[in-house]
């Protein structure tokens, strides 16, 4: 959890929720794409639809406000392509160790808030 999710979550900052969602398919993609982003209700629902599906959801204010600036089925830029693997990565990780059988037939997905 980051600091900022601590504040939100005892109502010390007036914020609304922020969450974006990536995908990437290995082979078909040239690069990760915004799939989805939105703030408040939007935001909640993209987080609830995320935990629904067992898609990782990965905490990074900073990376949501830079994917906030990309509009759906953007292809994120070269700049944020360490940032996105990290996550990525991390989120591969999270499903090689829940399912090891399974990790690799599935598309990924992570999302941000």
């Amino acid at each position: 959890m980051t600091h900022r999710q601590d504040e939100l979550d005892h109502g010390e900052l007036d914020v609304p929720p922020r969450a974006a969602a990536l995908r990437y398919e290995q082979g078909a993609d040239r690069a990760p794409r915004v799939v989805a982003k939105g703030q408040g209700p939007v935001a909640q629902e993209i987080i609830r639809r995320a935990r629904e599906s067992g898609v990782a959801i990965h905490g990074s204010p900073e990376l949501t406000a830079a994917l906030m600036q990309f509009e759906v089925d953007q292809q994120i830029p070269p700049s944020l392509y360490i940032a996105v693997a990290e996550v990525l990565a991390w989120a591969y990780g999270l499903e090689s160790a829940a399912n090891p059988t399974e990790a690799n037939r599935r598309d990924p997905a992570t999302v941000s808030k």
